[in-house]
């Protein structure tokens, strides 16, 4: 990659795009779990794929993750500049430029797709495809500046990845492949909530209707209730499909137990009521731990569902559930 030198402020000196802005352009802690429930889905799958194929597979959904990363940047550069806790990412700081960034992500995009249809299938590269686009388009530049539910149906991008891994080992959609979209889908919701509650005052200054922002912070924490308890019942769904295993099982028990106790204790705290200055990404303000506990959380358990599944069938650890 070669680098870019621009002026990051009027009459400064310019600075150059270091390897790791471009690395930081493409989300790489989304994109970590990205691959990781891809993966999953992969080994989780009925299938075996030659261990070359099934490397550049995941690549490639690593390199699509990058580039739907790459692109929702670019378009929301103006609103990064605005928020304290994006505005130092690489194009509002002036590192990267915009027509760079839709650059960078749209070859990055097609790239992958096409990788990913040698790699593996047409179903797996369509699903990585529309995945991407969703991300991007509908979510990005449609649902996000307009809705107040655009995390709910917008999260449908992040919960392919599972679906695309198990498709690129079988060719398939499934119902269990299915159930793995639907519990990263349900998921989300709380997940982005908790902490959108705590840094609401980024979302309104920007003008994005974030729930808290449009519905108040009282209505987003019963419905992260909600939707706790809908996520936690889809996570029973491969127990009785016969895909998760003993290990899964105590994941789903005891991980949702703590999960649905955090959720309780955002509902019942004043999570979002307040209006004092943010300064950091995860600096809370008081009475707002509750959230970010939360928040920290929900990755911590879907990690673990997830590894279950590839502890299970990657390691031959799969063990049924008595009764199911």
């Amino acid at each position: 990659m070669t680098e870019t030198t621009v002026d990051t402020k009027p009459g400064g000196a310019a600075k150059a795009a270091s390897p790791g802005d471009y690395i930081a352009l493409m989300k790489p802690r989304v994109m970590t779990l990205v691959v990781f429930t891809g993966v999953a889905g992969l080994v989780a799958a009925p299938a075996v794929m030659h261990p070359l194929m099934a490397v550049l597979a995941v690549f490639a959904l690593a390199v699509g993750a990058g580039a739907a990363g790459a692109l929702n940047m670019a378009y929301d550069s103006d609103i990064d500049a605005v928020m304290k806790r994006t505005r130092r990412r690489p194009v509002p700081l002036g590192l990267i430029p915009r027509s760079e960034a839709w650059t960078f992500g749209g070859v990055f995009a097609l790239g992958a797709v096409l990788l990913m249809a040698l790699a593996s299938n047409y179903v797996a590269a369509g699903l990585l495809a529309f995945s991407i686009f969703f991300y991007a388009v509908i979510y990005t530049m449609w649902l996000k500046r307009s809705t107040p539910q655009n995390i709910v149906i917008g999260g449908a991008a992040g919960a392919f990845p599972p679906m695309i891994g198990w498709a690129a080992a079988t060719g398939e959609i499934t119902l269990d492949s299915v159930l793995l979209f639907l519990i990263i889908f349900l998921w989300t919701p709380p997940h982005s909530w908790a902490l959108a509650l705590y840094k609401s005052g980024d979302y309104s200054a920007a003008g994005v209707p974030m729930m808290p922002v449009a519905k108040g912070a009282k209505s987003t924490r019963r419905q992260i209730m909600g939707y706790t308890v809908l996520y936690l019942a889809a996570t029973a769904g491969p127990l009785f499909t016969g895909l998760g295993g003993l290990a899964y099982a105590g994941a789903v028990a005891l991980g949702g137990a703590i999960f649905f106790g955090l959720a309780v204790r955002v509902l019942m705290s004043r999570a979002g009521d307040a209006n004092a200055a943010e300064d950091e990404l995860y600096a809370v303000r008081a009475g707002d731990k509750a959230a970010r506990d939360l928040f920290a959380y929900s990755i911590a358990h879907l990690s673990l569902l997830f590894a279950a599944l590839i502890a299970e069938h990657g390691l031959g650890a799969h063990m049924a559930v008595p009764g199911l």
